[in-house]
């Protein structure tokens, strides 16, 4: 028996923390659009892909065993590669050419993030140094981050994850001996993961001839990624404070700052969507060559499901958060109803002591240099049991004690917290 399957039934932590009404300030920044070819509107998967998870997983089109009462699929997918797994037993309920290995865009910055957060405490400052900008690619995304100033890698990884800033995950590439070691840091992550369909260019996503990776590794970055406090708590951030510019204005120095927001529509609303309930993370991207990729991870009455969506086919706005919201709606109404398909498979090391979701450097006990807080609104018709996920609607923000709830389990969720009352 695997050691995923060993541990079915248990639950999977998600990040809550403080929540706070904040307005919205800054503008957002369009994610990396680099003049790259374009994957043709006619690609096809390949007729033979990996059968890592189970054979099904290898075949090309939608694998999908459904039981007696199970719902149908939703008919009105696009993407070219989809899946949807059960975050705690592994379970694949679902998917659509799993292992087409694809252009990943910023999504790519999960695996920078599980492979590179647990290196430096957050309270740790670095000054940016000209070297560290150096190479980013032609239109990226970014945080605002400016030469000559410090930062607490608390500030870094707010960068990351809520503007999927390219400038951020440069400088802490730059603490980390440079990008070059860096992507060999994330190559050998990848596979220790059995991420084998991975092939790391640029660590932050940015197209790149060659850099794939595939519905099925996304979602094992994204579920290794949710065992370390600070991942689950950045990426379920919505909005923060970065720091800005430190002026001189008659001999007194001050330092400004300025707002940024969750690019993640899913966590943070948008216009034309609404936040979906028991959305607690993880990362969106969207390049050029790439498309409009997600991987989000989400609570409904007690289970916790992986949505991982790549490059939709309709290129309506926001619509691989659309095609995410209907898989997750589908993945609740038929769990238990459908036979597996396949299954998430442990790191090489799990049941050895080796990688595995440690906490690592990233305590979460540094000092975050005034940086700013988790954001979401209040739970409505949400779980009943520990675990409970950031379950977002459109309600009024109001303002919670950090309270992260997870419980006590081996691989994959070695943390042992308790459930803290919210006021």
């Amino acid at each position: 028996m695997s050691a995923l399957k060993k541990i079915a039934g248990r639950r999977l932590p998600i990040a809550s923390a403080a929540v706070l009404s904040l307005s919205l300030a800054a503008p957002a920044t369009a994610f990396a659009a680099p003049h790259s070819p374009t994957v043709a509107a006619s690609a096809k998967p390949p007729a033979v892909m990996s059968t890592v998870g189970g054979e099904l997983l290898g075949k090309p089109g939608t694998q999908v065993n459904l039981a007696g009462g199970a719902p149908v699929l939703p008919k009105d997918l696009t993407a070219r590669s989809w899946i949807v797994a059960d975050a705690e037993s592994g379970d694949v309920l679902a998917a659509h050419n799993a292992h087409w290995r694809l252009p990943p865009a910023s999504t790519m910055k999960m695996l920078f993030a599980d492979t590179v957060l647990p290196k430096f405490p957050r309270g740790e400052s670095h000054k940016v140094l000209p070297s560290d900008l150096a190479g980013i690619g032609a239109g990226s995304s970014m945080v605002g981050i400016k030469e000559g100033e410090s930062y607490t890698v608390h500030d870094l990884w707010l960068g990351v994850f809520l503007r999927s800033g390219n400038d951020a995950v440069h400088v802490l590439s730059a603490m980390n001996h440079g990008v070059g070691r860096t992507v060999k840091d994330m190559q050998a992550h990848a596979e220790e993961l059995q991420a084998l369909d991975t092939h790391v260019v640029s660590p932050d996503g940015y197209d790149a001839p060659g850099q794939v990776s595939s519905a099925y590794d996304l979602t094992l970055f994204a579920r290794s990624g949710l065992q370390k406090k600070d991942f689950r708590e950045y990426c379920s951030t919505v909005r923060a404070s970065f720091p800005g510019e430190t002026t001189k204005k008659k001999g007194k120095t001050t330092r400004g700052s300025f707002e940024i927001q969750n690019t993640n529509r899913l966590l943070a609303g948008d216009t034309d969507i609404t936040p979906y309930r028991g959305i607690a993370g993880v990362k969106n991207g969207n390049t050029t060559n790439a498309g409009a990729t997600f991987t989000g991870v989400a609570e409904r009455n007690g289970r916790v499901l992986l949505v991982t969506v790549m490059n939709p086919e309709k290129k309506d706005h926001n619509e691989v958060y659309r095609e995410t919201a209907r898989l997750f709606d589908w993945g609740f109404s038929a769990a238990g109803k459908v036979r597996p398909v396949g299954e998430l498979v442990a790191p090489r090391g799990a049941g050895t002591g080796g990688q595995g979701g440690g906490t690592g450097a990233s305590d979460g006990k540094g000092t975050g240099g005034g940086t700013g807080k988790p954001v979401a609104a209040p739970l409505k018709g949400g779980s009943s049991g520990v675990g409970v996920a950031l379950a977002v609607s459109a309600g009024v923000l109001l303002l919670l004690a950090v309270g992260v709830f997870l419980v006590n389990r081996r691989w994959p969720l070695p943390d042992l917290v308790r459930r803290r009352t919210r006021p």
